[in-house]
């Protein structure tokens, strides 16, 4: 079943949905479906980002006090956030998951190369983009995830746990966004 069917399936049963109702539904059956493949498959080309953020913006809609506010203005009325702002989130917890050896893998750590230049600004974690040879590669989450890494705190990279780094993490975010 497509997110659409599934979309149109609740606007049938629940006409005049509430925010606290739609809000279950949508993390229940919508939004799974929607990041299903975030580890593995990170959309990079604008057309396929747009697509499944327009199911998003479609989804929001479907309270009808908030039909007439634009996207953001709804994502912030539900407490949720951007598709894309989800897949990066994702993409740092695994980035710290791996540097970490959370998963019992030889070598795995190892598609990270960290920066081995001593006089670097900031803290000693900064990671290093390796030369990508195709296209596709260059989108991995070893090269994707590079920018958004190293423009984090070293108070969050150097977390004790992952429950501490993804606190961190989303109190960094929060505040990046406040001074928007």
């Amino acid at each position: 079943m497509s997110v659409n069917s599934i979309l149109y399936t609740i606007r049938k049963a629940y006409f005049n949905i509430n925010k606290k109702t739609f809000i279950q539904i949508y993390k229940t059956y919508v939004r799974p479906l929607l990041e299903n493949t975030f580890q593995v498959w990170s959309p990079y080309f604008v057309k396929d980002i747009e697509m499944l953020e327009k199911v998003q913006r479609r989804a929001t809609k479907l309270p009808r006090e908030l039909r007439n506010l634009s996207y953001e203005q709804r994502l912030a009325n539900l407490g949720l956030s951007t598709l894309k702002s989800r897949r990066e989130r994702v993409d740092l917890i695994e980035t710290y998951k791996i540097l970490n050896k959370y998963y019992n893998i030889p070598n795995f750590g190892e598609i990270f190369s960290k920066k081995s230049n001593p006089r670097l600004r900031g803290y000693g974690l900064k990671l290093e983009y390796q030369q990508a040879l195709s296209n596709p590669s260059k989108h991995f989450i070893s090269n994707r995830v590079i920018q958004m890494w190293n423009a984090l705190p070293e108070d969050v990279v150097t977390a004790e746990s992952l429950n501490q780094f993804k606190n961190r993490l989303d109190k960094h975010q929060k505040d990046k966004e406040r001074k928007k």
